[in-house]
């Protein structure tokens, strides 16, 4: 078992089970990757997870745009909180959004006392959006039933009108309690 070359104190490096048949270098190359976006470090307690701040941040980049019955357009501000490691929109931000506007939208059609659940959400990451990038989310219902709704979304640079990432959602209905 090949064990890294660098000083590394943080406890997901030293308690890692390293395979054999990868080459130390490959090793330090891993780890340093993980030290440099973080992985191990401390997060703040103003950003405790118990104070459901993550989504707060969603929420902060989100301006409603447009909105009618069956679709929603919103504005994301990629802001420096939600950039990745290579400085483009960190794809789980991606994800956090699409979901939210995705719920908007189907909200815009079910009734009210309908609960719903997110059952699939699909991306796929055509391009990035690079910090301080606006981008365009046009969410429409797809197909809207008693069990179910689907809503497609397209993400495009505000700036230019590419396609930088398209998502379908998928939402469960759940009956009304009858108490």
């Amino acid at each position: 078992m090949a064990k890294p070359s660098i000083d590394i104190s943080e406890s997901f490096a030293s308690t890692a089970k390293i395979s054999g048949d990868i080459s130390q270098k490959d090793v330090n190359n891993v780890l340093q990757f993980l030290i440099g976006v973080g992985v191990s470090g401390h997060v703040p307690d103003q950003f405790d997870a118990k104070k459901d701040s993550y989504s707060d941040l969603v929420r902060d980049l989100l301006e409603p745009l447009h909105i009618s019955r069956g679709h929603v357009t919103c504005l994301v501000s990629v802001k420096p909180a939600v950039i990745n490691f290579f400085a483009g929109f960190h794809g789980g931000a991606v994800a956090a959004v699409a979901e939210a506007v995705s719920i908007a939208c189907a909200r815009t059609v079910m009734a009210k006392d309908k609960e719903i659940f997110l059952g699939e959400l699909s991306i796929s990451y055509l391009a990035s959006a690079k910090k301080n990038a606006e981008v365009i989310v046009d969410a429409s219902v797809v197909r809207s039933g008693r069990n179910l709704s689907v809503i497609a979304l397209e993400f495009k640079l505000k700036k230019t009108g590419d396609l930088i990432y398209t998502a379908r959602a998928t939402f469960y209905h759940m009956p009304a309690a009858k108490l």
